[in-house]
């Protein structure tokens, strides 16, 4: 896929003027979204990331317009998932209502940014050394079992990462909130906010979701333009999203089991890739394995559509079931 290098500019260059724009607007006017606004910009992301895969159809052909919506629809699931935790953060740290829209906001950002060093590094691992997706798709099998097998209460709390520790112990903080302000001066001392360590806690949660968000879409793609862009998408609506459906996320009971088959299937594409234009030399001498299929990407894009459909309905339909049963039980006392 030949990407002129004006399409990357002004693919970046939207990209941050819309973040920018949501920056300094949420943070002159902290506030808890109403159902209208957040509804409103979230058909729009959606709408935009739609059309964006149109416009690859027209410019690029069929082939990478469906790599795109698969990239983007494993990489929006996904970020689902990632919201149970946020909300556990949020609930953790005590973050005031209307002070939660720019802290996720920021936290977005810090991910875009760290993300885009993920998806360059897989960039040049893939371009150089094709034995990468033996390990890419070996990890999302692992990372699958493990989400498949992870009991229910295991995600109801939220343990901080190393780093996050380092930072509470290190630096200076007062406990006390200023507002969407990071860094506050108080009898003279220099002092962290809540707001920053929720900040931090935000990023570096998402960058580990990172670990098998970015494998996961090198499997349905090999275009960093692609990667890219289907992340951006994924990420510009999470905010939104959050307050949108925060009660709704509670009935997606089969979640976690939907995405792990969803990242074992493509666990499984990458390890059939890489044994398909096998190199390493201790397996079958170097030489491709002739009867190992490549999955297609329309294959890959109907897959995923259908792994998450059959996830959202019988979620759906367990939780109206659950709550039938808790009105019936109700009444019956």
């Amino acid at each position: 896929m030949n990407v002129p290098l004006w399409v990357w500019v002004l693919t970046l260059g939207g990209t941050l003027a819309l973040l920018l724009i949501d920056v300094f607007v949420i943070g002159r006017r902290p506030h808890v979204p109403s159902a209208k606004e957040t509804g409103g910009a979230l058909a729009f992301y959606i709408g935009a990331a739609l059309l964006f895969g149109l416009g690859i159809w027209h410019f690029a052909g069929g082939t990478f317009a469906a790599q795109y919506y698969a990239g983007w629809l494993t990489e929006y699931s996904l970020s689902i998932d990632n919201l149970f935790v946020f909300l556990i953060i949020m609930a953790k740290f005590g973050v005031p209502q209307r002070l939660q829209q720019w802290a996720l906001m920021v936290g977005i950002v810090t991910a875009l940014i760290l993300r885009a060093a993920f998806i360059a590094v897989g960039a040049a691992a893939i371009n150089n050394f094709s034995w990468v997706f033996y390990l890419f798709g070996a990890f999302l099998v692992y990372t699958a079992i493990k989400l498949a097998t992870e009991k229910e209460d295991e995600d109801d709390e939220f343990e901080e990462n190393a780093f996050l520790r380092f930072v509470e112990r290190r630096l200076p903080a007062t406990k006390e909130w200023h507002g969407t302000k990071l860094r506050v001066r108080i009898d003279g001392k220099r002092l962290i906010t809540p707001m920053f360590v929720v900040i931090l806690a935000l990023g570096t949660t998402d960058l580990l979701f990172a670990l098998d968000s970015i494998p996961a879409i090198y499997g349905l793609t090999k275009e960093p333009f692609l990667v890219l862009t289907a992340n951006i998408f994924a990420l510009m609506g999470l905010r939104q999203l959050y307050f949108l459906i925060g009660g709704l996320l509670k009935k997606l009971v089969y979640l976690s089991l939907g995405l792990s088959v969803l990242l074992a299937f493509i666990g499984v594409k990458l390890v059939l890739h890489a044994m398909h234009e096998n190199e390493l030399p201790f397996i079958n001498g170097g030489q491709s394995i002739g009867w190992a299929p490549d999955i297609s990407t329309t294959f890959s894009l109907v897959a995923i559509v259908v792994i998450l459909g059959v996830t959202t309905v019988a979620s759906l339909l367990k939780s109206r079931r659950d709550a039938r049963a808790g009105q019936r039980e109700a009444v019956g006392r």
